[in-house]
C-alpha cells in the first residue's frame, strides 16, 4: 500500500476513492436524501428549469422591489430623502451579505437543495409581509392632507422592515448556496489508520497556505470595487429621487422615474454585443490577447466609466436647480419642468461601467483564485457590492451631518429644489476618480497567478 506519508498524500488529493466512485458525482454533491448524489439519478438538465424558473422569479421580485422601494418610504411611509435612500442601500447591502450565511449552510450543514428550499419559503414569507404592510389599510400610514404627513407608527414599521429583511435573509439561499467553502484537511496518522475522515475541519495544508497568499494579493484590487458598488447603488436611490423632481411625463402619460433604470439594462444590452464583436477584435490587434483586455484593465475601463457617470447626473442636476431658480420653484417641492430622459445618459454610462467592471471583475475572481476556491471568491465580489451599498449609507449619513449643521437646509433636503445634489454626485465622482487612481496602482503591481 505505501508508506503513511504516499497514502495520506492520496487521501488528500482525493486520488483513493471506493468503489462506489463511478456511481456518485465525486464532487460531494448530496440527493434530497443527503446521500452521495448518483450521475444517472441527480441534477443534469431536468434539475436546470427548477433552478432557473426559481431564480427568475427571485430576481423579478427582488428588481421589481429594489427600484421601486425609495419612491414607496418616501410617498407612502413619509419618509425624508436620505433616510429612505439610507434605508434602501442598507436593505440592499444586507441582500448581498446573507449569500454568505446561505454558503455556510449549504456547504457544511444542509446541502443546496434544503439550503434553498428553506430560504425559499422565509423569502416567501418577507414578500407576504411586505404585500400585507401595503395593501391592509391600518397596517399602511395615513395619507398627506396638503403639507401634513403622519408618520408610520411604530407597528407599521415593524411589519414593513420584518418583510423587508425577511425578504434580505431569503435572499441568501438563492444567491450563493451552486458551494463556497474548501473544507480540505490535513489528514492526522489516526485518521488514515482507521479510515475515519469525518473531522472536515483540521489544521491547513501547505497548499491552503499558499491558496491564502493569492487571495491576499487579490484582496487591494477587491476592495476598489467597494467605491464602484456605491455609485451602482445610486441607480435604486438617488437617481430616483432626482428624476423624482424632473417632467416625468411622455406624452399623455406618466412614467414612473424608477423606470429609467430600462436604460441601465438597454445599456448592457447594448454593449455585451458591441464589447464582443467590435471592441475585442480592434483591442487584439493592438494588445495581442486573445480577450482584447485582460481582466484588470475592463475593470480599470469600468472604474473610469463611472467617473464619467457620476459627472454627468452632476451636470444634469446642476441645470434642474438653474432652472428651478430661474421659474422661481426653489422653495416649493414640485418637480422641474425639465425631461426625465436627460437622466438617460447617466443611465447608460452606468450600464456600460456595469459591462466592464462587473464582468470583468467575476472572470478576474474566478481566473485568479485558487482552484480549490473559486467559489468562495466568487462570493467575495459579491461582498463587495454588500459593502458598496453600506459604504453609500455611511457616506449619505456623513453628509447630511456635516451639511445640516447650524440648522443649514443640507444637500439633501426632503425638498431637493432647496439643496445641492449636485454637490453629492461630485463627491462621489471624486471618490470614484481617487478610487480608480489607487486601482491603477494595485493593478500595475499585481502578479498574475499562474495558469495551470
Amino acid at each position: 500500500m505505501g508508506s503513511l506519508e504516499d497514502q495520506r498524500s492520496l487521501l488528500e488529493e482525493g486520488l483513493v476513492q471506493n468503489d462506489n466512485s463511478r456511481l456518485h458525482t465525486g464532487d460531494g454533491s448530496v440527493d434530497v436524501h443527503g446521500d452521495p448524489a448518483v450521475k444517472e439519478k441527480t441534477g443534469t438538465w431536468k434539475a436546470c428549469p427548477f433552478i432557473l424558473g426559481n431564480e427568475c422569479c427571485e430576481r423579478l421580485a427582488y428588481y421589481g422591489i429594489a427600484a421601486n422601494l425609495v419612491t414607496y418610504l418616501t410617498r407612502k411611509l413619509h419618509e425624508g430623502n436620505v433616510s429612505a435612500a439610507r434605508n434602501v442601500t442598507t436593505w440592499q447591502g444586507t441582500c448581498y451579505v446573507t449569500p454568505l450565511i446561505g454558503a455556510v449552510l449549504a456547504d457544511a450543514y444542509w446541502g443546496r437543495y434544503r439550503t434553498i428550499a428553506v430560504f425559499s419559503t422565509i423569502y416567501f414569507i418577507g414578500m407576504a409581509a411586505l404585500t400585507l404592510s401595503a395593501s391592509v389599510p391600518f397596517l399602511k400610514p395615513a395619507e398627506c392632507v396638503g403639507p401634513v404627513c403622519p408618520p408610520a407608527t411604530l407597528a407599521q414599521y415593524a411589519v414593513f422592515f420584518f418583510g423587508l429583511y425577511f425578504i434580505a435573509l431569503g435572499t441568501g439561499g438563492h444567491l450563493f448556496s451552486k458551494r463556497c467553502l474548501d473544507k480540505a484537511a490535513t489528514l492526522s496518522d489516526a485518521e488514515v489508520k482507521t479510515g475515519d475522515y469525518s473531522d472536515k475541519w483540521r489544521i491547513c495544508t501547505v497548499t491552503q497556505v499558499e491558496e491564502l497568499k493569492i487571495l491576499i494579493r487579490m484582496f487591494p484590487i477587491w476592495a476598489t470595487g467597494i467605491v464602484f458598488a456605491a455609485v451602482y447603488a445610486q441607480m435604486s436611490t438617488m437617481f430616483v429621487e432626482q428624476g423624482t423632481m424632473m417632467d416625468t411625463s411622455l406624452g399623455s402619460f406618466k412614467i414612473p422615474a424608477a423606470s429609467l433604470g430600462t436604460f441601465d439594462v438597454l445599456s448592457v444590452i447594448f454593449w455585451v454585443p458591441v464589447y464582443d464583436r467590435f471592441i475585442i477584435p480592434i483591442a487584439r490587434k493592438f494588445t495581442g490577447k486573445d480577450k482584447g483586455f485582460s481582466e484588470l484593465q475592463r475593470m480599470g475601463i469600468g472604474l473610469f466609466l463611472s467617473v464619467l457617470c457620476m459627472s454627468a447626473a452632476a451636470v444634469v442636476e446642476i441645470w434642474r436647480l438653474n432652472l428651478a431658480e430661474e421659474l422661481g420653484l426653489v422653495h416649493k417641492k414640485v418637480p422641474v419642468p425639465i425631461s426625465i430622459f436627460w437622466q438617460a445618459p447617466q443611465y447608460f454610462l452606468l450600464g456600460a461601467a456595469e459591462v466592464f467592471m462587473f464582468i470583468g471583475q467575476l472572470e478576474f475572481f474566478y481566473d485568479q483564485s485558487p482552484d480549490a476556491m473559486r467559489s468562495l471568491c466568487s462570493a467575495l465580489a459579491l461582498l463587495t457590492t454588500a459593502l458598496g451599498n453600506y459604504l453609500s449609507s455611511f457616506i449619505l449619513t456623513v453628509v447630511t451631518y456635516l451639511t445640516t449643521a447650524g440648522g443649514k437646509t443640507g444637500w439633501i433636503p426632503d425638498n431637493l429644489n432647496e439643496g445641492h445634489l449636485d454637490y453629492f454626485f461630485w463627491l462621489l465622482a471624486g471618490l470614484s476618480f481617487l478610487n480608480m487612481l489607487v486601482y491603477f496602482a494595485c493593478a500595475g503591481k499585481y502578479k498574475q497567478k499562474k495558469a495551470n
